[in-house]
């Protein structure tokens, strides 16, 4: 662990199971991140890691402790939404609807891990093969389109907004 700048680090505290989970999903696109279950485990790892600052680093992470929802997890959608890559098409039930190749490979993405949220800087890198650079306009079309597309299937299938970090698709 002395190879992890602690400073980089997102910490988070959740006392349950089920609350480090859902911690989990929502951090998922975070370099690098520790899950705790109590301050003295956070002050123990710090320790460990030997940083000059780990006292003040425990004290905010205190002060900024948040309550988590306990994470409920939904039963297994059926029918599930498909995406035949072969034919670049999704398929609910017995209706497909075509896809260009981003609306196609952002939604393959987010099809990978439901539930989880990748950040804009991922998709970006994923779906363009090139770095995020802070506009979201060319992103929030596609999934605007994917979005519409979704909707004529009549899909239970959405795609959610998590502001300021990126998208998750969830299902109903």
């Amino acid at each position: 662990m002395r190879g992890i700048p602690v400073a980089s680090m997102v910490i988070g505290i959740a006392s349950s199971p089920a609350a480090r989970r859902q911690l989990a999903q929502l951090l998922g696109g975070t370099e690098a991140f520790l899950i705790v279950s109590s301050v003295d485990q956070a002050r123990e790892f710090l320790g460990a890691a030997e940083t000059p600052t780990a006292e003040t680093t425990v004290e905010t992470m205190q002060a900024m402790t948040v309550d988590v929802a306990p994470a409920t997890v939904p039963p297994p959608a059926t029918p599930a939404l498909v995406v035949d890559s072969d034919r670049r098409v999704a398929r609910w039930l017995d209706r497909e609807i075509e896809l260009t190749r981003l609306e196609h490979d952002l939604l393959l993405c987010l099809m990978g891990a439901p539930g989880r949220v990748w950040t804009y800087e991922r998709l970006h890198l994923k779906v363009w093969g090139n770095k995020h650079l802070g506009r979201g306009s060319d992103m929030h079309s596609v999934v605007r389109r994917i979005r519409r597309k979704l909707a004529t299937l009549d899909a239970s299938a959405t795609i959610d907004s998590v502001r300021g970090v990126g998208f998750r698709l969830a299902s109903a």
